[in-house]
C-alpha cells in the first residue's frame, strides 16, 4: 500500500487538507511550483504522488538562471562563492551545466588593472573548486574561468542594467538545466589531450547539429599556444556554428589532470540541437564612441532571436572599456538599450575569439576563416537562444 504524508491534528479541516495533499495531483503540483528545486527534491521522497508531481514540475523548470556577485566579500572565499552558497538554495531549476567566471585579481591574488599594482590576497584554495562543486548536483558539469575583468547582470532580473567590472571583486555563475532540443557538452583540452577523437567527442567536429561554441583559452602567451589554438579553431572556421570566447588568465574547473601547472589549454561548451540559435557581431578597433557601439550591436536585431531563454555574451579586450571610451560601461549600456530584456554576461580578456555571424532565413550573412576568428582590441557581442 502506498505511503501517505502524515499531518498533526485530528480536526475535520486537517483531514480535508490531508486528503487533498495525498490524492489531488493538480493541487500538489501547483503548490510545488512555488518550491525551490533543492527543497523540491527533498519533498519528492515523502510519497509516490509527491514524487511524480515533483518530477513533472522539474521538467517544466527549463529556464536559465544565474547568480551574480560583486565584492568586496567579508568571507575568506571569493564573493561569488559566498553568494552562491546562499542563493543556490533558492533557484527554481536543476542545474546540468554551470559556467562560472570570476575576476582573476581577487581569485588568483594578482592585479591586472591599469590603475592598481598591488596584489591582493588570493581567494582561491584547492578546496574552493570542491566547495563550489558540492553546491550543485553530482552530475552537474562546472566550467570555471578566472579573467581580468567581468561583465554581469545583477541576480534576479532579466532587465537589470548590466555592469562592466574592470577593477574589483566580481563574478557570476550561469546555470543551465536540461532542456529539450538543447544538448550542452563541456570540453577541456591541452596539448596532451587534444586529438581528432577528442574534438569529435566534444561535439566540435562531425556534429551537424552544432550551433554555438563558447571557448576560453588560458596561458595563451606560452610558447606553442598560438599553434594549439589554431588547431582547435581550424575545423570550426568553415562550419555553420557560431564561435565566441576569449583568452583568459586561468581555468580552475574542471581541474587539470594531464598537464602541469602553467600549461596552456582551452575549456568551454558546445551547444547543439534544433532549438539553439546564435548571432554575433564584432566591434572593431575603430568602434570608439557610444553611438558607434550601439549601431554595431543593433545589427544583431537582424537575427530576430526570441527574447525568452536568450543570453547576451560580451567578450572584450582589456584595452577597451573605460580606458578606450574615457567613460564607463559604454558597451554594456549600448547592449541594454538595444536588448532591454536580455541579460548580459562576459569578460575582459587578453584576446577575443569570434566574428560577425548572423544567420537569417538559413543564410549566413557573414562568414569567416581561421585567422579572422582571433582578434585584439575588439569586442565580440553575442546572442545565444536556447529554445
Amino acid at each position: 500500500m502506498e505511503e501517505r504524508p502524515s499531518f498533526a491534528g485530528g480536526s475535520q479541516q486537517d483531514s480535508k487538507a490531508e486528503y487533498i495533499l495525498s490524492n489531488v495531483a493538480e493541487v500538489v503540483e501547483r503548490i510545488l511550483t512555488f518550491v525551490p528545486t533543492k527543497s523540491l527534491l527533498q519533498i519528492a521522497s515523502v510519497c509516490r504522488l509527491w514524487r511524480n508531481c515533483a518530477r513533472r514540475v522539474l521538467r517544466t523548470q527549463q529556464k536559465l538562471t544565474w547568480v551574480s556577485a560583486c565584492g568586496p566579500s567579508n568571507a575568506d572565499v571569493h564573493a561569488l562563492c559566498s553568494c552562491l552558497g546562499e542563493e543556490v538554495e533558492k533557484v527554481f531549476l536543476l542545474p546540468k551545466t554551470v559556467l562560472a567566471i570570476v575576476d582573476s585579481e581577487a581569485f588568483n591574488g594578482q592585479a591586472y588593472c591599469y590603475s592598481q599594482n598591488k596584489a591582493k590576497k588570493c581567494r582561491h584554495s584547492p578546496d574552493t573548486v570542491e566547495e563550489l562543486s558540492m553546491l550543485f548536483p553530482k552530475a552537474c558539469d562546472l566550467i570555471g574561468i578566472a579573467t581580468p575583468g567581468i561583465v554581469l547582470t545583477p541576480s534576479g532580473s532579466h532587465s537589470g542594467p548590466p555592469q562592466e567590472y574592470q577593477e574589483g571583486e566580481a563574478g557570476f555563475a550561469i546555470m543551465f538545466p536540461s532542456m529539450e532540443g538543447v544538448h550542452i557538452r563541456p570540453f577541456h583540452f591541452c596539448k596532451k589531450t587534444m586529438s581528432p577523437t577528442a574534438l569529435e567527442e566534444a561535439g566540435l567536429v562531425d556534429n551537424p547539429e552544432l550551433r554555438v561554441v563558447l571557448m576560453f583559452v588560458y596561458e595563451a602567451y606560452k610558447s606553442g599556444a598560438a599553434r594549439f589554438l589554431s588547431q582547435v579553431l581550424e575545423p570550426l572556421a568553415k562550419s555553420k556554428a557560431l564561435v565566441a570566447g576569449g583568452l583568459v588568465e586561468s581555468a580552475f574547473s574542471p581541474p587539470r589532470q594531464c598537464c602541469s601547472q602553467g600549461a596552456f589549454g582551452v575549456v568551454g561548451v558546445t551547444l547543439s540541437g534544433p532549438k539553439v540559435q546564435g548571432a554575433s557581431v564584432l566591434l572593431e578597433q575603430d568602434v570608439s564612441s557610444p553611438k558607434a557601439a550601439e549601431a554595431t550591436i543593433r545589427r544583431l536585431k537582424a537575427a530576430k532571436l526570441p527574447e525568452t531563454n536568450t543570453l547576451g555574451f560580451m567578450f572584450a579586450c582589456v584595452g577597451r572599456g573605460h580606458n578606450y571610451y574615457n567613460q564607463s560601461n559604454v558597451e554594456a549600456d549600448a547592449f541594454r538599450k538595444v536588448f532591454p530584456n536580455t541579460p548580459l554576461f562576459g569578460l575582459f580578456g587578453n584576446g577575443e575569439i569570434g566574428c560577425d555571424r548572423i544567420v537569417k532565413d538559413d543564410y549566413t550573412l557573414c562568414d569567416t576563416d581561421t585567422d579572422s576568428l582571433q582578434h585584439e582590441y575588439t569586442t565580440v557581442m553575442t546572442l545565444v537562444h536556447l529554445g
